[in-house]
């Protein structure tokens, strides 16, 4: 069942889920609130910081309707997403970008509904001058799934291009 069509799909975005949710959890029972480990040093941290925005923490300091906005947002996308998979499922490129998305999304929503932010650990700086914000498995799904879905589109066949 899960070789083709909707299923291979929606068990590629369960995997991303599930490790995002299990690195999430590993995180915060073995740092506290930022606490940064280097592991390439002038590089690449693991650290625990809590988001209650989006994306590099816009609208982190709304005042707590942004929890609420973005939950919504991301089951309503989510939503979407499983009817486009339906739609697409055949389009290998397209709908692994839509898994990973869809992933992603769930993956954030998630810590949104359960504790009002979102973890994030992954943290990129340059020698501890320049630093990335931190982000998580689900930001990378999305970010890789977004990129795909680009990608995806410079590669899709024109109507005039198709042949008969």
């Amino acid at each position: 069942m899960l070789k083709s069509g909707l299923g291979r799909w929606l068990a590629i975005a369960l995997l991303v889920l599930i490790f995002d949710q299990a690195s999430k959890h590993a995180i915060e029972a073995l740092f506290q609130f930022g606490e940064q480990r280097a592991i390439i040093p002038g590089f690449f941290n693991l650290t625990l910081a809590y988001n209650p925005g989006a994306a590099f923490s816009f609208l982190a300091d709304a005042g707590g309707w942004q929890r609420h906005f973005f939950t919504v947002l991301a089951l309503g996308v989510s939503a979407f997403i499983v009817f486009l998979l339906k739609k697409h499922h055949a389009e290998t490129r397209y709908a692994l970008a839509l898994a990973l998305i869809l992933g992603g999304a769930l993956g954030n929503a998630i810590d949104r509904m359960l504790l009002g932010h979102v973890i994030d650990f992954i943290q990129i700086h340059y020698q501890q001058r320049w630093y990335y914000p931190a982000f998580n498995i689900a930001d990378s799904g999305i970010c890789i799934g977004a990129v795909l879905m680009v990608i995806d589109s410079f590669r899709r066949e024109t109507p005039s291009e198709k042949t008969v």
